[in-house]
């Protein structure tokens, strides 16, 4: 038997969408803008409606009941298909706008610095940026692409990922802190000297690892950065020695505001483009993707001087 569509509980289905994709009612909370209770209210009242459980409660987290999870698959590929087609109308009336979500660090030392030059190429097409570590799940009223790192050669849910470029790392210092600090004659020297770590203390361990020092212990200690912008600003300050993304120091080593003392590269995963659909992108989001990609070409060409 069809429901009528006037009884549709629709309010309380998105609430459980966004549950569900989480696996948090919190979470959902954060991303409809409501409180956690009117999300639980919301999921009650549709359990109620359906008679049938659809989370089971644990302590400080819920799981998916067999009907929540046949609900979830439907809802996530019919919420999906009235957002795509939502986008592919909005899109025919803003044709001159690419939506790009990018990461904070990336979108300093990268791709802010060389933005112009996608507007000499394309003056039609704004690019409205908004960056935000966060992955985003390309609703309608979110960024059609995505600039975005991983450790590993990562699968986004529900969308596509392609490598733009490794990330290589390598220790990059000022020169004033290394004409008064102590004589780098190798790379177990470095351990002499303040270590930047960025996000963890993981990065330095398998940079000496790499370099063969490890005839002693990586410091626990050192200032500990939020991302890769912050560390390189530190060690310019003479702060440190950082692990610098070769991608994002490049013109700081060309400069001779940094220095990279040694050979030994580490390379600790990539850049990915991340869309929806890489193959049905709007024109201009299909355009900026098409910079992008050369763009990254070119930076891995110049890397080859590092």
């Amino acid at each position: 038997m069809r429901m009528n569509r006037g009884r549709l509980p629709l309010t309380a289905l998105r609430s459980f969408e966004a549950a569900g994709r989480h696996l948090s009612f919190s979470r959902a909370a954060e991303e409809l803008f409501v409180t956690q209770a009117a999300i639980s209210r919301q999921i009650r009242e549709l359990e109620t409606f359906l008679r049938l459980p659809l989370f089971v409660r644990c302590h400080r987290r819920v799981e998916l009941t067999e009907a929540g999870q046949k609900l979830l698959q439907q809802l996530i590929k019919s919420f999906d298909d009235i957002d795509q087609q939502l986008s592919e109308l909005a899109g025919a009336r803003t044709q001159s706008v690419a939506g790009v979500s990018v990461e904070p660090s990336l979108a300093a030392s990268w791709l802010v610095p060389r933005l112009n030059r996608f507007r000499e190429l394309r003056p039609d097409i704004d690019v409205a940026l908004d960056v935000d570590p966060r992955l985003i799940d390309f609703r309608n009223d979110q960024a059609e692409l995505a600039l975005r790192f991983s450790a590993h050669n990562t699968s986004w849910p529900r969308s596509e990922a392609e490598l733009l470029a490794p990330v290589v790392d390598s220790p990059v210092l000022s020169p004033a802190l290394l004409a008064t600090g102590p004589a780098l004659e190798s790379p177990g020297d470095l351990r002499r000297y303040t270590l930047l770590h960025e996000e963890n203390r993981q990065g330095w361990a398998r940079w000496f690892e790499a370099a063969g020092a490890t005839e002693a212990p990586v410091s626990e200690r050192g200032p500990l950065l939020a991302d890769a912008a912050l560390s390189k600003q530190a060690a310019m300050l003479g702060h440190g020695v950082a692990l610098g993304d070769l991608l994002l120091v490049r013109e700081e080593l060309k400069a001779g505001t940094l220095i990279k003392p040694f050979e030994t590269n580490v390379v600790c995963g990539g850049y990915f483009l991340v869309a929806r659909n890489l193959r049905k992108l709007s024109e201009p989001a299909q355009a900026f993707a098409d910079w992008v990609r050369a763009e990254f070409a070119q930076s891995l060409r110049d890397l080859q001087d590092c």
